[in-house]
């Protein structure tokens, strides 16, 4: 917890601090629409997907620090699940062995997802890895074993919440499709590098999610030259081709 506190990891017993005071007020409207609560019912509503439009935005940080503050609530149980199968990060950082996981379950659709998840130390968060490296990782996520699983996650555990770090958007087809089954997606932009057209573009591929979430990462504060985030609902901006 110490090693993951350093890297600005979000941990439970940590003394209050900027960064997890910002992921409490990120999560709570992704939490009331995973649990019914929000305004409107959202389908698949407990499925969250954290992606980006190109690499090198911060979405595996936000990705993990989102899961374990959604796990520190006392109602809510959370798996994350390492979807970016071509380049895999959420072990490295927690610092996990690797080991079978979401490619072995579209490889085997009889294998059992539960002898797969990682316990951590937090009870309430489970880990899905990416899986054993396969050649045509990429278009297995893009498969019908892919569709029947994340429906089945869905469905089997509907108590909890799972939240996928998925491939950016631009880069490949893969995360536009897991896009379709998602009923929530947090999409991390790059403050002062992503162009606003890469943005734009991004959000044209996942219009079909019912709730987007916009979180702008590595914002300089005005006090103190630090970092933080803004976020935001919604888009369709005349965004030119400049940085966010």
């Amino acid at each position: 917890m110490d090693a993951l506190a350093a890297v600005g990891i979000v941990t439970p017993n940590a003394p209050r601090s900027q960064i997890a005071d910002q992921y409490r007020v990120i999560k709570r409207p992704l939490i009331g629409n995973a649990m019914g609560k929000g305004a409107t019912a959202i389908e698949n509503g407990n499925l969250i997907m954290v992606t980006s439009s190109v690499p090198g935005e911060g979405k595996s940080f936000t990705a993990i620090n989102l899961a374990i503050s959604i796990a520190a609530e006392l109602d809510n149980t959370v798996m994350l699940v390492d979807a970016d199968v071509a380049r895999p990060s959420i072990l490295r950082v927690l610092g996990l062995p690797s080991g079978p996981g979401l490619l072995d379950l579209l490889q085997d659709e009889t294998a059992d997802l539960s002898t797969m998840l990682l316990k951590t130390n937090i009870d309430t968060l489970s880990i899905l890895p990416s899986g054993t490296p396969h050649d045509r990782a990429t278009e297995m996520l893009a498969s019908d074993a892919m569709t029947r699983l994340v429906e089945d996650m869905g469905k089997r555990y509907p108590d909890r919440i799972i939240v996928f770090d998925s491939p950016p958007l631009l880069l490949t087809t893969e995360a536009r499709v897991l896009a379709t089954h998602m009923g929530q997606i947090v999409m991390v932009i790059h403050a002062e590098k992503t162009l606003r057209s890469d943005v734009e573009d991004a959000l044209h591929t996942i219009e079909q999610c019912p709730v987007k979430l916009l979180l702008l990462n590595q914002v300089r504060t005005s006090a103190g030259g630090g970092y933080g985030y803004g976020y935001k609902y919604g888009y369709g901006y005349g965004y030119g081709d400049k940085a966010v």
